[in-house]
């Protein structure tokens, strides 16, 4: 009672007539839970066990804008974004539109398009550029995405996912765009795609996103939803003087004499991020093939085949630089859950539940999902079943499959609602040969026919 006692106190701190009113109603609801026998059974929900500190309620929007803010300081960058509404996306446009004093500018374009052309056009210019949509909006950005991927430049491409196609339920939740954000562009046109599982880790998602962009020179897919966009939970405020810098280097200017060469590589075929205006810097920029280290176009066919077997490597790359993927439960057993995004919380609880009924299970959520993480196919081959639960039609599924050989399991669902738990422990147990009730399926059936056999006799 005295969160919410102590909230009624400070919300109507001026007003103590309506704090007395609300006390006695918000108690004499209490009292008669207490003593009624309407109520077959009651439930306590126990106290988080969270570090400890000091904690914000934070929807993922809100998050998402905040550890933009974050990244843009921790790498001394102003912050660009240029968006179009949409929704579930416009919250972040909203947000960032309030801090025009800690350089962050944002910029409401006519369309998607010019709205994504107008962040490229920050990065060429040196600054933390982002852009914003939804499914549909990402569609309409495709061939700037292209664009800035064969310009190499760091870019942060942002999708809040939902229900499609087309207009689709825009106010309902689905993650079915990850074949767009891997593979939704012409030509051979690879990009690392990042995805937040929860309201809370949009801030930290926000920031290993510009990490990987400006450390390989490359665009980022961002993928949230309109589940995790519009959901709220406590986020424990950071010291912002810990938290890692990310270090950005640009090249200086260049005596007379000397060339410049736009695409020559380091060890992880990241190229330089030239700012416009530097003495000796100057270079082509723009859409067409670059020829290896000069920048120059270049239509000689061998050239393209080497670009595009690089650009295809700088982001394999990317995952050199990214976390082992680790695995909450048993490290082999019989069945692995493998999850992404927005399904992260029903599923962590799921396969909870399903270990404190002895099962083999484990759980494995993704952050990930282009390129994977260097041990995944090792987590994978160490169970004797995979099983993937999508708010979609099996694309992460497909994914795998496609790349290990491995016959993963789909549950899927496209109803603009996310997983229950239940519905998960169901699914697990059938993929583990057992019924609701804990006993193998044969067993069960033969228990329901003699059953029946008894109500005949």
């Amino acid at each position: 009672m005295e969160p919410t006692l102590r909230f009624l106190r400070e919300k109507f701190a001026t007003k103590p007539e309506i704090v007395e009113a609300n006390t006695k109603a918000l108690q004499a609801g209490w009292n008669y839970g207490e003593t009624t026998d309407a109520f077959a059974s009651t439930y306590k929900v126990e106290k988080a066990k969270l570090p400890p500190g000091t904690y914000k309620n934070i929807m993922g929007n809100t998050a998402m804008a905040w550890g933009l803010m974050t990244a843009a300081h921790l790498s001394g960058k102003d912050l660009f974004l240029g968006s179009y509404p949409i929704t579930p996306a416009s919250d972040i446009l909203h947000e960032l539109s309030k801090y025009k004093n800690y350089g962050v500018r944002t910029f409401q374009a006519e369309d998607e398009i010019a709205a994504i052309c107008s962040a490229i056009g920050a990065a060429y210019g040196g600054h933390m550029a982002i852009t914003t949509s939804s499914g549909p909006g990402i569609a309409l950005k495709g061939e700037a995405i292209g664009l800035a991927i064969m310009l190499e430049l760091p870019l942060l491409v942002i999708n809040i996912q939902r229900g499609g196609p087309s207009t689709g339920l825009p106010t309902k939740t689905e993650q079915a765009d990850l074949f767009q954000a891997v593979l939704g562009r012409n030509g051979e046109s690879p990009m690392p795609v990042i995805s937040a599982r929860s309201p809370a880790d949009c801030f930290e998602v926000a920031q290993e996103a510009w990490r990987i962009a400006t450390r390989f020179m490359t665009p980022v897919m961002v993928l949230s939803d309109g589940y995790i966009a519009n959901g709220s939970e406590p986020w424990l405020i950071p010291d912002i003087s810990k938290l890692p810098k990310i270090e950005i280097k640009h090249p200086g200017p260049m005596e007379s004499g000397e060339k410049f060469l736009p695409y020559r590589r380091d060890e992880l075929l990241s190229r330089p991020w030239a700012l416009p205006g530097t003495k000796g810097l100057m270079h082509r920029i723009g859409g067409l093939e670059k020829q290896d280290i000069t920048g120059n176009v270049n239509y000689e066919p061998e050239n393209h085949q080497h670009m595009v077997n690089t650009r295809a490597k700088k982001v394999e790359n990317v995952a050199t630089q990214i976390p082992l993927q680790e695995v909450e439960g048993p490290t082999t057993g019989d069945l692995l859950v493998l999850s992404w995004g927005g399904t992260f919380g029903a599923c962590k609880t799921a396969v909870e539940t399903c270990l404190n009924d002895g099962l083999s299970v484990a759980h494995c959520h993704l952050r990930w999902l282009n390129p994977f993480p260097r041990n995944f196919e090792k987590v994978l081959r160490s169970y004797k079943k995979v099983l993937v639960p999508e708010l979609n039609m099996g694309q992460l599924r497909t994914l795998v499959r496609a790349k290990y050989l491995i016959d993963a399991q789909g549950f899927n669902k496209v109803k603009g609602r996310p997983f229950a738990v239940q519905e998960l422990v169901a699914e697990i147990r059938r993929q583990l040969g057992l019924s609701t009730n804990g006993q193998p399926r044969e067993t069960a059936a033969a228990v329901a026919l003699a059953g029946a056999a008894d109500d005949a006799g």
